[in-house]
Parts: structure tokens; C-alpha cells; sequence
């Protein structure tokens, strides 16, 4: 019998099982004890390696496409498990990239449209364009699993800071040293709260700021600069 699943583990097993045709929970369990062996833990996941998954769910879900074992295998490392969970507020339609006199701010996110999380773990970045007459969602960004590597948490924070390098902000409730180094080479200026919020109440803060005659020189700079162009995600 597979040992008892912390909680969170078996939401991601549960929704990783509803997205491969013809599984179940308890046959991807017992799939990944094979890979894994016991107990499927934060750590054993971590290690878990897209191929041998592939080759495994490859054998006994023989329909399952591409496209539904990318996000099977996201589910299992725990991204996006807060987006079905909780998910993210709907990005407003209008102009993607624009003019000067608006402001690309990212806010570090687990829940709603709130400012709750932080850089290094944060499930998604919700990105806004503020001007002093109004503030827009724009997108949703999700960071990709991070890769194994010898130098994990610096190839995550580089990869986090590139998610977001055509913003200005970066709201967050924590950023270590070497993390915040990342994000300012990236040219993101990093302002760390100190509770969560909801982002537009914080994004008003920052609209007050951008209308007052003297703003701050970094934000001057900001507003008078085109953000730097991103290409919108496919549907």
C-alpha cells in the first residue's frame, strides 16, 4: 500500500490524473512510485524528469498527446496547480504595448488578484500598465517548472527575472539579495511589501505617484521609456 500523500501532493497527483485521458489518481500514483519509488514527496518530485514519465504514461495512456502531458507533468511539479485552484482574475482587453506615460509593473501573485507571493515561488506574475488615468491587467505570466541544474535557485531567479523584463516594477513580499540582483540587471525596480494586498490597491498608491508633479527620478525615467516589446502568448 503507497504511503499517505501530504495534501497538496495529492491535489497535484488529482489534477495531473484529470488531464490524461483514461487515468485515474491511483494508477499515476502508482506510476510514479515506479519512477520515484517511496514516498512521493516534495523532494521526490522535484527530481522527477519529463522522459522516463513520458515513456511510462506513453505505454498504459497510449492517447495522450503532447500537449496534455506538458501540463500533466507542470501539474506534478506544482505549477499552475494555484491557477485551477485559485484562479487568476481575466486580463482586461485593449493596447498590449503602450505609449510613454504608463508604467509595465509585475506583481508577484498566488491567489486572485492580490499581491500575495514571493519572486522566487510565486505561481504566477499578474502584469499591469498604469497611467495616471487608469490601470489595466495585461497578462498573466506563469513560470515555466524550474530545470535541474547544479545551480538551481540562480537559474530560477534568472529565468523569473526574464519572465518580466519588460516591466519597470516588480511587487513582491520577498526577494533575496542575489534574486533582486537579477531582477535590477533586468531592469525591474523591486519593491517588497510588507503583508499581502490586493494589487489595485497598491497599484493606486503607484498611480497617485505617477500623477503628482515630482514623481521619483527612477519613475520619471520609466514613464518617459517604451516598454520593451514581448510577443503575446499563443492561444
Amino acid at each position: 500500500m503507497a504511503a499517505p500523500l501530504e495534501d497538496d501532493i495529492a491535489l497535484r497527483i488529482g489534477l495531473a490524473a484529470r488531464v490524461l485521458p483514461g487515468a485515474d489518481a491511483r494508477n499515476l500514483l502508482r506510476m510514479l512510485i515506479r519512477i520515484l519509488g517511496e514516498p512521493i514527496n516534495h523532494a521526490r518530485l522535484q527530481r522527477l524528469r519529463a522522459a522516463p514519465l513520458r515513456a511510462a504514461i506513453g505505454k498504459q495512456f497510449r492517447a495522450v498527446d503532447a500537449e496534455q502531458f506538458q501540463q500533466a507533468f507542470a501539474l506534478l511539479k506544482g505549477q499552475g496547480v494555484q491557477q485551477v485552484t485559485a484562479p487568476g482574475p481575466v486580463i482586461e482587453p485593449g493596447v498590449y504595448c503602450e505609449l510613454s506615460g504608463s508604467v509595465r509593473v509585475a506583481c508577484a501573485s498566488g491567489s486572485g488578484e492580490r499581491i500575495d507571493g514571493h519572486f522566487g515561488n510565486c505561481p504566477r506574475f499578474l502584469i499591469y500598465q498604469v497611467a495616471p488615468e487608469y490601470i489595466r491587467l495585461i497578462d498573466i505570466r506563469e513560470p515555466a517548472p524550474a530545470q535541474h541544474s547544479n545551480n538551481q535557485d540562480a537559474d530560477r531567479n534568472q529565468q523569473r527575472a526574464a519572465l518580466i523584463q519588460d516591466c519597470t516594477v516588480l511587487y513582491t513580499l520577498s526577494i533575496g539579495g542575489p534574486a533582486a540582483a537579477k531582477a535590477v540587471r533586468a531592469g525591474l525596480h523591486p519593491v517588497k511589501l510588507p503583508e499581502a494586498v490586493p494589487a489595485r490597491d497598491e497599484l493606486l498608491r503607484l498611480q497617485a505617484v505617477l500623477a503628482r508633479d515630482n514623481p521619483p527620478p527612477w519613475l520619471v525615467k520609466a514613464m518617459g521609456a517604451l516598454p520593451r516589446p514581448r510577443p503575446l502568448a499563443a492561444d
